[in-house]
């Protein structure tokens, strides 16, 4: 059960509740839970069956499948006032998780038992919609990372990723494992992209680090 005094700021973060009626609100107080996820920890893990699903107050989850060579893919992230596709997918046909939901920056999440959640869906237009929305608007993510891996080099693809994260923070905290598995590849091959990136001058690398030099440059490869 919810706090009563903590409504007001979940409706603010989540916009699927700003048209819900006065009742469903009630159910919602009523059946959610609130829950705070620690950096690191998994939400979900392949093979887990679902018992709940996170509606995102705070924070960043990674959803990500791992191959058979330990090579990782990131499929998509959700974020504040979102939820996990996957999730609600595996409660409504009562499937196991197909993948793996690590917590990236703290969360906080309302979680709704999967029971009530298929409830929702099935007697509920806001709910149904908002599974629908959330359904389309994964799907255009997961196919921008078919698209990137199938047909993308990983060149161009390491200078989009440090381009866009330098535009946040320069220098990046980021490692050349992480860049492959957020980009599907091999760690070695995007060593290899990285000294010659450091040899052109456009970045530095330092421990766990990377400085961008020269954003213009990297945009532009990326754009190639």
């Amino acid at each position: 059960m919810i706090n009563h005094a903590d409504v007001e700021r979940i409706v603010r973060a989540l916009p699927v509740l700003r048209s819900a009626t006065p009742d469903l609100l009630r159910a919602f107080e009523e059946r959610g839970s609130l829950a705070r996820i620690p950096a690191g920890r998994d939400v979900f893990v392949e093979g887990q069956q679902v018992g709940a699903i996170p509606l995102l107050i705070s924070g960043t989850v990674r959803v990500y499948q791992i191959g058979e060579t330990g090579r990782e893919v990131t499929l998509y992230r959700f974020r504040p006032g979102e939820s996990c596709v996957l999730t609600a997918n595996a409660i409504l046909t009562e499937q196991s998780f197909p993948a793996i939901a690590t917590v990236e920056e703290e969360a906080e999440a309302v979680m709704i038992p999967a029971q009530t959640f298929r409830e929702w869906v099935a007697g509920s237009d806001l709910w149904r919609g908002f599974f629908v929305d959330l359904v389309a608007r994964r799907l255009a993510s997961v196919m921008a990372v078919v698209d990137e891996v199938a047909f993308h080099r990983l060149d161009q693809r390491v200078a989009a990723l440090l381009a866009s994260r330098a535009r946040r923070a320069n220098p990046i905290s980021i490692t050349h494992q992480e860049i492959a598995a957020e980009l599907g590849s091999a760690r070695e091959a995007v060593s290899r992209v990285l000294e010659d990136l450091g040899a052109k001058g456009w970045i530095k690398a330092i421990r766990g680090r990377i400085e961008v030099t020269d954003l213009e440059a990297l945009e532009q490869a990326a754009a190639v």
